[in-house]
């Protein structure tokens, strides 16, 4: 390194004074300050040339630049930003500099630390390439078509030679630092391409080596997870990919792989199968721990109360871990005793902590059945206690349905009213026709069932049988008025006086063949008939027009031959219709022209023209003028 002029005179006059008599001493001073000689030393330092590479030591630091001694006659200035790493910056430091001006209009020469760094940096890369060696590099920022890296000089790596693994986003690259193969070179462009991934399958293939040399059956390896499906994950071992099946990550009820692993993730697995061929591995995970399914049984008997978490929820139940890798199900049905569960978040949610009766064990389906309402009292064993059959209740109509009627005796506890306990009087098809939907109404509790959780009520049954009465106050061959209430195709049915309704066939309306009900009755007539017919099992009432009309004649004829007065008025007036007599003719009379023709047809019917035959006395015909129009028959 140079010295300036000054310190050069400083140094000769501190040598001359302390080695040179004074006449020499006088002869050297003349001679360094002739004109020649400072000629002579500038000309040694204007030799530096721009783009030339020397070296430098710092001799001052300043806010915005450093200024640097390079042998020059004056000190070199060089941008503080060239120096990134601001802890290598200190006075006395050695660099290289790169000359970018040898002298400025104040007379110092403008150096670059970053340019000469690049200059020696591009030397290395050149290097490196031809020994095939590895480099380091920093990607900068994502470009297209791949990354901008730092290796001392810019490199470009394309997006296929960043890893052997697809890449979602390049971007996660940015800012990392990696080692790095140099693939090519362009010294005119300066242009530089290289590769990662040309690294890793090198090593790859060198593990892979190494792996299938010590690879066996039963081996616990480390590996990384490299892709996940929905069948399982696969496993980089090292050179060697191996299957890790969704069946052999858990002992437990199988998962989404995706909630088990992790791409990146790095596990131990055991070695299940190899095929030295094809190099194909399968791979266990669960196989690290002993089956906990072999002592289930032991470990949870039937019947007792464990503990456990809900890990996930299905519209049929919960599933709860019990152990590492055992899980059991609570099913919809077993959650609560009272409460219509439709989904069990509305009774749990995932992560709660459960405790749940064992109701049975399958170790080889692998399957714990499991209950969430057996902890708890059952309010079904204390309903026939509470309410014992053929006690009243009072309840509201919670549901109609086609069949019925549930009638909500307490909370969560429903008794059904079929539609044949409904009336003991009426044909009742669907309960809506006499019930509504919140409805407060009593029932008699008929039966009830703990173990099928079933209670039977019945609304009929808070009143007497009318079946019972009628066997015993209206039995076979007695005399009733009946008030026709329905007239079909095969006849009509009439109202007893305690609402039971019997059918008066066609055949059984008259003495006179009869072809539609309509010609002889219409609904609201009210008529005599005999009970021919009672079947209470069948809830059945057989009735006869015609058999009452041939007891009246019987009567009226014995009456008649026993010579004895017949009160025809009292007999016939409830039974005669009002518009036979309007003929002009009295009670009597047509009761006597009745006897004489024996059911004959009269001499005022035969001048109506009545294109039918008109049924016999008794029947209660209306005219064909009062009789309503025809109704179609009701569905059976």
């Amino acid at each position: 390194m140079g010295y300036k002029y000054s310190e050069l005179n400083a140094k000769v006059d501190e040598m001359a004074t302390q080695a040179l008599s004074q006449s020499l001493k006088e002869e050297l001073n003349s001679f360094l300050t002739e004109p020649d000689v400072d000629q002579f030393l500038q000309e040694g330092m204007l030799r530096f040339q721009e783009g030339e590479v020397v070296k430098g030591q710092v001799v001052s630091i300043l806010d915005d630049r450093v200024l640097v001694d390079i042998g020059y006659k004056s000190e070199g200035v060089v941008r503080i930003t060239d120096f990134p790493d601001r802890s290598e910056l200190k006075e006395g430091a050695s660099f290289d500099f790169y000359i970018e001006v040898p002298e400025n209009e104040e007379g110092m020469p403008v150096l670059s630390k970053t340019k000469a760094d690049r200059i020696k940096n591009w030397e290395y890369v050149q290097k490196v390439f031809e020994e095939e060696g590895v480099i380091e590099g920093t990607v900068i920022r994502k470009v297209k078509g791949g990354l901008k890296v730092d290796i001392g000089v810019d490199a470009f790596m394309p997006g296929s030679q960043v890893s052997t693994r697809p890449i979602a986003d390049l971007d996660d690259f940015v800012g990392k630092r990696l080692e790095l193969r140099i693939l090519s070179i362009n010294p005119k462009r300066r242009n530089v391409v290289v590769s990662h991934r040309k690294l890793l399958e090198e090593r790859r293939e060198e593990e892979r080596k190494q792996l299938l040399e010590t690879i066996k059956v039963g081996a616990i390896v480390q590996g990384e997870v490299k892709n996940i499906t929905d069948f399982g994950a696969f496993i980089d071992l090292g050179g060697l990919d191996g299957l890790l099946h969704v069946s052999d990550m858990t002992w437990g009820r199988p998962k989404n792989p995706h909630q088990i692993l992790k791409i990146g993730q790095k596990i131990d697995v055991k070695v299940l199968t190899y095929d030295p061929e094809t190099h194909r591995v399968s791979l266990g995970l669960k196989q690290k721990t002993p089956n906990p399914w072999l002592t289930a049984q032991e470990k949870y008997p039937v019947g007792s109360i464990v503990t456990g978490t809900v890990i996930s929820l299905a519209d049929y139940g919960a599933f709860i871990q019990l152990d590492d890798g055992l899980e059991g199900m609570i099913h919809i049905s077993e959650m609560s005793w009272t409460r219509r569960v439709r989904h069990p978040s509305e009774i749990l949610n995932i992560g709660d902590e459960v405790h749940v009766m064992v109701l049975h064990v399958d170790p080889e389906e692998q399957k714990i059945s499991l209950g969430l309402k057996q902890t708890q009292p059952n309010p079904w064993k204390l309903m026939a206690e509470k309410y014992p059959e053929g006690s009243v209740v009072k309840g509201r109509v919670r549901a109609l349905m086609d069949y019925g009627a549930f009638i909500e005796i307490e909370e969560g506890i429903d008794g059904l009213l079929h539609v044949g306990d409904i009336s003991w009087t009426k044909k009742i098809t669907n309960p809506a026709e006499v019930l509504t939907k919140d409805q407060e109404i009593e029932v008699k509790i008929l039966s009830i069932d703990p173990e099928m959780e079933k209670i039977s009520v019945g609304l009929k049954q808070l009143e007497p049988d009318p079946w019972q009465e009628l066997i015993e106050e209206m039995p076979i061959g007695k005399h009733v008025e009946v008030e026709i209430t329905k007239l079909v195709s095969f006849g009509a049915f009439g109202k007893l006086e305690n609402g039971i309704e019997g059918l008066i066939h066609l055949s059984e309306m008259s003495l006179e063949k009869v072809h539609r009900a309509e010609e002889f009755l219409h609904i609201g007539q009210k008529v005599m008939a005999k009970i021919i017919s009672i079947s209470p099992v069948e809830r059945k009432v057989g009735l006869s027009i015609r058999e009452y009309q041939k007891d009246l004649e019987g009567e009226i004829m014995q009456t008649h031959t026993a010579g004895e007065p017949v009160d025809v008025g009292s007999m016939l007036k409830d039974v005669l219709p009002t518009e036979l007599l309007q003929q002009g003719k009295s009670i009597e009379e047509v009761a006597e022209e009745l006897i004489h023709t024996e059911g004959k047809p009269s001499e005022a019917e035969k001048k109506e023209s009545v294109s039918e035959e008109n049924p016999e006395v008794g029947v209660g015909e209306a005219p064909e003028s009062a009789a309503p129009a025809e109704e179609p028959p009701p569905a059976e």
